[in-house]
C-alpha cells in the first residue's frame, strides 16, 4: 500500500464509523447472501457481538496502516483463532467482496475509483498476512 493509498482509507473509515452498526448488518447480510458457506460460522446469538467486534477490528486495522508491523502479529493471531473456527482460504475472498460492497453502499460519493483501489490494497494486504499465517 502506498501512503497515499492509507491516507484514502483512513479519511474514508471516518464516514463509516457513524453508521456503523448499519454497515456491519449490510456486510453480514452481503456475505451470507454471496457466500452461504459462512453462514453456519456464525450462531444467531453472537451475531450482533461478531458485528461490533468486526467494527473494532476494522477501526484497529485503518488505524495501524500506518504501522503495518504494529497490526501484522493481531492480524496473524485472528487468522489462526479463525482456522478454529472453520474458516477457509476461500473464504477470504468472499469477506473482501463483501466488505468493498459495503463501503461503496456507506461511503456513496465518496467511494471513488481511488477509494476502491486503497481499500482492495488494504484488504488484499491483510487478507495476505491472515493466509500466509495459517498456510
Amino acid at each position: 500500500m502506498t501512503p497515499a493509498q492509507t491516507e484514502i482509507v483512513q479519511s474514508t473509515w471516518k464516514h463509516v464509523v457513524p453508521i456503523a452498526d448499519t454497515a456491519a448488518d449490510l456486510f453480514y447480510d452481503r456475505l451470507f447472501a454471496i457466500d452461504p458457506t459462512t453462514r453456519p460460522l456464525f450462531k444467531a446469538e453472537t451475531l450482533p457481538e461478531q458485528k461490533r467486534k468486526l467494527m473494532t477490528m476494522l477501526s484497529t486495522v485503518v488505524t495501524g496502516l500506518a504501522r503495518p508491523d504494529q497490526i501484522i502479529p493481531a492480524a496473524e493471531a485472528l487468522a489462526r483463532r479463525h482456522v478454529g473456527y472453520g474458516v477457509t482460504s476461500a473464504q477470504y475472498d468472499s469477506v473482501g467482496a463483501a466488505l468493498l460492497w459495503t463501503l461503496e453502499r456507506g461511503l456513496g460519493p465518496a467511494w471513488t475509483t481511488e477509494a476502491q483501489d486503497a481499500w482492495t490494497a488494504a484488504y488484499t494486504l491483510l487478507a495476505g498476512v491472515m493466509r500466509k499465517a495459517v498456510a
